[in-house]
């Protein structure tokens, strides 16, 4: 208690808390504590020590489960010893001050507590006092709960070596180039300021070229550069800085940035960053949001955490530009150029990723690291006479059948049909009789050869053409409950109808694909139509939106379908 006598209402709250310890273990009286006599009178003497040995059992076990050093609590009657302001005496007030911020005497103790647990049951590297606070305040002080997400964490970063990525991973040159994000000085209270301007960002470009297991490295990275930044800052400003503010920049969102594949990943980055970096996040500052964001929002909020959300600032349009707005946060200097501010931003200005950087899925499984243990895209193969065909079966009417795929080889034909009754269990096709093998693309037939159009099974939706090389996203509400079949069929070339000879641009083409293969890779995903009613809005009036992005966008709409080619 004397090392907080500077301060009455602190010591005061000190005294009061260990008083409330001492009546929870049963103590109702603590004898009053006076130092040995000196004198020849061995009796006075021995009861003295008594006294003191008596009162050191009771007072120090209570003091000592908190988290007290003995050092104090060893010599109770003379002058506490001067302290110095490192990070080795941890109830240093200067060191507090210094490095950790204002914390009550109870929020300490949990500090304390966590940390020395740390010390005696962990393995390895232990975090910061810093960082453990992190998980502390997560959890609003909650030791139980507080340690149990951070031995999660410790785990989950021993096991990918999350501690050394910033040394011994290089982001690919892709990443460098496309990924619209980069740290830009700092804000108003010293904090590390990252700016990503998602608006100019290929999300689906970046998924393809580098999968999943990429991307979620270098958000960790950054979030290992944000760490690191908040120790330098703290250093030069003074005062403790243990969060970093992101800004981020809508201008240009679209509907292609609601891809849904995409915004899995992103859900699931969002999980990651939430267990294993709580409390970093010191504000989000979102400007220029445009009509899709609403969309976006809803998809996305629920799985950030209230603590998390309450820090969020949105801005649409021009909102940022006036009062509380963006000087209320930022520097005028500092503000980047493309938002009119006068400092020029080194983020790079993202862009279309381009489809020969895109990689297929059994390239995208095969990473050496897996930070994540499923993957979103399944590739197949479609021969000449072998279609490749999926089974989704739909309980409730108008449920919304969603697609995404590529055609990375060869031309196809793209179709959606219904039947009443189930088809036979799914047989691979061995492909003998092509006598080819597809190490990676699997071929499923479902429909059965005495299977008749028009008896056994409708088609609910017109053939889609797809060349090669197009990304065509899509969907269908469903107009019954049964089973749909999703087929990708080879697309032969017509002949001239003229003279039933092949044009040459049609020869030429069938050159290119060898032995009449073909190969997609696909996604698919089922929701429920008051889910997607909101999505479905947005897509019928963000086709110009989308076509900014692509170089050319063409849109098949039925009354219950809608796809986009994109090529």
């Amino acid at each position: 208690m004397k090392q907080y006598t500077s301060n009455i209402k602190k010591g005061k709250e000190i005294i009061e808390y260990y008083l409330r310890q001492l009546e929870e273990e049963g103590i109702t009286f603590v004898p009053r504590w006076t130092p040995p006599s000196i004198g020849p009178s061995s009796e006075t003497s021995s009861s003295s020590k008594t006294q003191v040995a008596s009162t050191a059992v009771v007072v120090p076990e209570a003091a000592l489960k908190e988290g007290l050093n003995g050092e104090a609590l060893s010599n109770p009657g003379g002058t506490p010893e001067p302290t110095v302001g490192t990070p080795d005496d941890k109830l240093d007030a200067d060191y507090i001050k210094r490095y950790l911020g204002d914390l009550t005497p109870l929020q300490e103790s949990c500090l304390i507590r966590l940390r020395q647990w740390l010390q005696e049951t962990h393995k390895g590297k232990i975090p910061k006092d810093e960082h453990i606070l992190r998980f502390l305040r997560a959890r609003d002080f909650n030791i139980d709960k507080a340690r149990e997400i951070m031995c999660q964490s410790l785990t989950w970063r021993k096991q990918h070596q999350v501690d050394y990525i910033l040394d011994t991973w290089t982001p690919p040159q892709v990443l460098q180039d496309y990924y619209a994000g980069g740290w830009h000085h700092h804000d108003k209270d010293g904090r590390p300021l990252y700016v990503l301007r998602l608006g100019q960002m290929d999300t689906k470009g970046l998924v393809r070229a580098l999968g999943e297991e990429a991307l979620l490295r270098y958000v960790l990275s950054i979030n290992e550069e944000g760490l690191r930044r908040c120790e330098e800052n703290t250093k030069v400003f003074g005062r403790p800085i243990s969060s970093w503010t992101c800004l981020v920049d809508l201008e240009g969102l679209n509907m292609r940035h609601l891809w849904r594949p995409g915004v899995k990943a992103l859900l699931r980055i969002i999980e990651v960053v939430e267990a294993n970096y709580p409390e970093t996040l010191g504000r989000l500052l979102i400007l220029r949001a445009p009509r899709v964001f609403p969309v976006l929002w809803t998809l996305v909020s629920p799985f950030i955490d209230d603590n998390t959300r309450r820090k969020f600032l949105i801005y649409a349009g021009n909102d940022y530009q006036g009062p509380g707005g963006l000087l209320d946060y930022i520097d005028r200097e500092i503000i980047p150029d493309f938002l009119s501010g006068e400092c020029m931003c080194e983020v790079p200005e993202g862009g279309l990723v381009p489809k020969s950087l895109y990689r297929t899925a059994e390239e995208l499984e095969n990473e050496d690291l897996k930070l994540w243990t499923e993957t979103i895209y399944q590739s197949a193969s479609v021969f000449k006479g072998a279609p490749h065909e999926i089974l989704i079966q739909i309980v409730d009417a108008a449920s919304v059948i969603t697609w995404d795929f590529d055609v990375c080889k060869g031309d196809i034909v793209f179709n959606i049909y219904h039947s009443k009754r189930s088809p036979q269990p799914p047989k691979k096709d061995s492909l003998g009789a092509h006598s080819i093998t597809s190490p990676g693309g699997n071929n499923v037939q479902l429909i059965d050869k005495v299977w008749q159009l028009g008896r056994d099974y409708s088609m609910v939706e017109s053939p889609l053409i797809c060349k090669e090389g197009e990304s065509v996203q899509g969907s269908h509400v469903t107009r019954w409950p049964g089973f749909y079949i999703l087929q990708w069929k080879f697309h032969s070339m017509p002949a001239c109808a003229a003279t039933n000879l092949p044009r040459v641009d049609d020869v030429l083409a069938s050159l290119q694909v060898s032995s009449h293969k073909c190969k997609v890779m696909y996604y698919t995903e089922v929701i429920g139509s008051e889910d997607f009613r909101g999505s479905m809005t947005s897509l019928e009036s963000s086709h110009s939106g989308f076509s900014q992005l692509s170089a050319a966008t063409t849109t098949s709409s039925q009354s219950h379908s809608s796809s986009m080619i994109s090529r």
